[in-house]
């Protein structure tokens, strides 16, 4: 058994230790030290959890029985999961953490004895509140997440659904919430109660559903704080110190990562929250004729005789990269350029893949240097004066076109100017749309040079002829 005031002691020790995990996640020079304070942190919570209820009975042995359970299906997930699908397993991930809200604001609406908040029917009004705001966010963030997972997942398209009055009835529902969150204090009604929870699925699901793949990376971050506010919530409920300080950390740090993300991609971040922005597809009219444009293509000889006759060479990685899992062959073949006094530099779009910092991880787990990679606004300068991009399947964060066309989905969003190097070597299977659902106009630049195959494949042939 442990006394309230050392308990508290020790859920300050782990908000302090969550703290300095967000701090080392930062950078990627103490990103696995901040994950070793992480777990230090939940660990510390974990115990002095079960420490604190000082009456064990049979109930809590089954607690501990799923909770182990969980804990290695969780294990196991994170184990097996392949780089590629880490997108959806977040969004997963998130769903449930929602989902766990949900079940605990139920079940102390149901039992409020159990956690020292009155009766059935005389709940105290503060927690009546903490309950339902913690039960609606974590139903949105549930229901939500299960969009987000289905269309990163290909089993729903990434295409925006919307239709007319979309936002006047998000904006309906969500005032009808609050009103009935002003309903439920007054009569402590389950019918209210489970009515905000209905209300509140739906509404998750009517603001991702008009979001288009292109967005679907500050979708991610958004559901993360989402997920994070459910969990203070309810941690206000159960006067739970380690959770409100948990949750609180998540929420604020999804949502400045959203708002960052959101100037990267040129969004209001106010229509982010609000399910407010989609694809257009007015562009769709231009694609038919687009892919009939003649293009250039070569193989790996050409591209090898290229890069061994540049002085710079700028690597732009994309989800093309990660579904082959090519980072270990690219990682062989920029070493060979570098004996040969090519001066190798990587160019990383915030947003590229499925999620932030996607590319930097694959590139950081086949060990390349930190000093090589560069953000967007640090390395866009330099593809002016570089002989060769080196474009392994990037599509969107690569199109001219987001500078150009007003009708686009991706217009105003900053993107790599890959089109000012000399030479571009572009690695894809086809000519295919990226996950925003518009054409490319890189791949019709005179100076652009197609590479279709396996992004892997074809970095292994054309490490294979730069000896």
């Amino acid at each position: 058994m442990i006394s309230v005031n050392l308990a508290a002691i020790f859920y300050l020790v782990s908000g302090i230790l969550f703290i300095l995990a967000l701090r080392g996640l930062s950078s990627p020079d103490t990103s696995r030290q901040g994950n070793y304070f992480g777990i230090a942190g939940m660990t510390i919570a974990i115990i002095v959890t079960f420490l604190s209820i000082g009456n064990f009975s049979t109930s809590l042995v089954y607690v501990i029985i799923f909770l182990v359970i969980g804990g290695a299906i969780g294990a196991f997930i994170a184990f097996k999961i392949p780089m590629t699908a880490m997108p959806e397993l977040v969004a997963g991930f998130h769903s449930l953490v929602g989902l766990a809200a949900v079940f605990v604001a139920i079940s102390a609406f149901l039992n409020p004895e159990a956690f020292n908040l009155g009766i059935i029917g005389n709940i105290k009004l503060a927690s009546l509140i903490e309950m339902s705001i913690g039960a609606a966010v974590g139903a949105i963030t549930f229901s939500g997440s299960i969009i987000a997972f289905l269309k990163l997942r290909g089993i729903m398209s990434g295409a925006p659904i919307t239709f007319s009055g979309q936002h006047i009835l998000n904006l309906i529902l969500g005032i009808g919430i609050f009103i009935l969150i002003f309903y439920l204090c007054k009569t402590q009604s389950s019918n209210i109660f489970w009515t905000v929870i209905v209300i509140s699925f739906l509404v998750g699901v009517l603001l991702i559903i008009p979001i288009g793949g292109a967005d679907m990376p500050v979708v991610i971050s958004m559901l993360n704080s989402y997920s994070g506010w459910a969990a203070a919530g309810i941690g206000f409920t159960l006067e739970n110190t380690a959770l409100i300080i948990t949750g609180a950390l998540v929420g604020s740090s999804g949502a400045i990562l959203s708002y960052i993300m959101c100037k990267a991609m040129n969004r209001s971040f106010v229509s982010v929250i609000l399910g407010g922005f989609g694809a257009d597809n007015s562009a769709d009219d231009k694609k038919e004729k687009k892919d009939q444009k003649p293009v250039k293509s070569g193989n790996a000889e050409d591209a090898a005789f290229l890069m061994k006759n540049a002085s710079s060479v700028i690597i732009v990685p994309g989800y093309g990269m990660a579904v082959a899992q090519a980072q270990h062959a690219l990682r062989e073949m920029v070493d060979k350029l570098k004996k040969n006094d090519i001066k190798v530099t990587y160019a990383i779009h915030p947003v590229a893949g499925r999620m932030p910092g996607h590319m930097n991880v694959l590139l950081a787990e086949a060990n390349v240097p930190y000093d090589e990679v560069f953000e967007l606004e640090d390395i866009n300068n330099d593809f002016a004066n570089s002989d060769v991009a080196f474009v392994i399947g990037a599509n969107d964060v690569t199109n001219p076109v987001a500078k150009t066309d007003p009708k686009s989905p991706i217009f105003g969003m900053p993107v790599l100017d890959v089109e000012k190097c000399k030479s571009v070597l572009f690695v894809k299977r086809s000519l295919s749309p990226g996950y925003a659902g518009i054409d490319n106009e890189l791949f019709y630049k005179d100076n652009t040079l197609m590479l279709f195959a396996d992004a892997k494949k074809m970095t292994e042939d054309i490490v294979k002829n730069l000896d």
